[in-house]
């Protein structure tokens, strides 16, 4: 694949949390626009919709649909975004975990509420890595934003659903700071983006998204999760998001799986 990431951009993963690369799935973006419009015309079991009807205003969110959908399996599978995934984390191998699309329509008032994703996850291990790809320009004021550094604060935070109900309440886990209510106290990145570039970032950074206020324009993005050499099986005791009901791992099993193949390297 020989993709290529700067060295400045690995230290601002290590050091942020987060970073922005320029045009890496330019050649991407027609046909994971289809693959989006398909999942939409035929959602999984786990699909969402966080406003409530199917009109003007639709947030929809989808996910663990790249084994069924041919855009996202060969995205996946025949992309460079494994072998970046293992640039950034340092590991040797990268595993696709799952894929996350997530699109707001012209004027979704549903903002995304700031949070990590790690604590929803049936996975441990600091190596890892989402890659969230813009199909979509997206102004900076309709941006993902994230808090830097905020992936090695060691501090677990309580995982709610969109709709703010509880879905892990974990012992000794602790309520999201109100980051928008005291955003000068941080560090906050965003950036304005383009159809094919993506954000980095790890899964403990916390993050949000604002409401896309737009009359007129589409926010469609799809983040690809990946793992590395140290991931392990975490059995949290509860619900976890994405649920995959047919696993069979116990709690500090690899995540030696179907569900999570090796993309980096390629077999063979």
């Amino acid at each position: 694949m020989g993709a290529v990431v700067a060295n400045d951009t690995k230290l601002a993963f290590q050091r942020d949390g987060a970073t922005v690369l320029r045009g890496v799935f330019a050649d991407w973006v027609e046909p994971l626009q289809a693959g989006i419009e398909r999942n939409m015309a035929e959602p999984g079991p786990d699909a969402k919709h966080y406003t409530t009807d199917s009109g003007p205003g639709l947030f929809f969110g989808d996910y663990c649909n790249w084994q069924r959908i041919p855009e996202y399996r060969d995205f996946i599978l025949h992309s460079p975004a494994g072998e970046i995934a293992a640039v950034l984390m340092g590991s040797n191998t990268a595993r696709i975990f799952h894929e996350h699309v997530l699109v707001k329509e012209p004027g979704a008032g549903q903002e995304t509420p700031w949070h990590h994703d790690q604590p929803y996850y049936c996975v441990d291990g600091q190596q890892n890595c989402s890659l969230w790809t813009a199909l979509d320009p997206v102004p900076r004021d309709t941006a993902v934003e994230y808090v830097a550094g905020s992936h090695t604060w060691g501090r677990w935070f309580k995982p709610e659903r969109f709709n703010g109900q509880m879905i892990n309440a974990m012992d000794g886990w602790e309520d999201v700071p109100d980051i928008e209510g005291q955003r000068a106290d941080y560090t906050i990145l965003g950036w304005d983006l383009e159809p094919g570039d993506a954000i980095a970032f790890h899964f403990m950074t916390l993050h949000g998204a604002p409401p896309n206020r737009s009359a007129s324009r589409r926010r469609r993005a799809i983040a690809s999760r990946w793992i590395g050499d140290d991931a392990r099986f975490a059995d949290r005791q509860g619900t976890v998001s994405p649920p995959f009901p047919d696993l069979t791992l116990q709690h500090g099993d690899p995540m030696d799986a179907p569900d999570f193949p090796v993309v980096y390297p390629p077999a063979g």
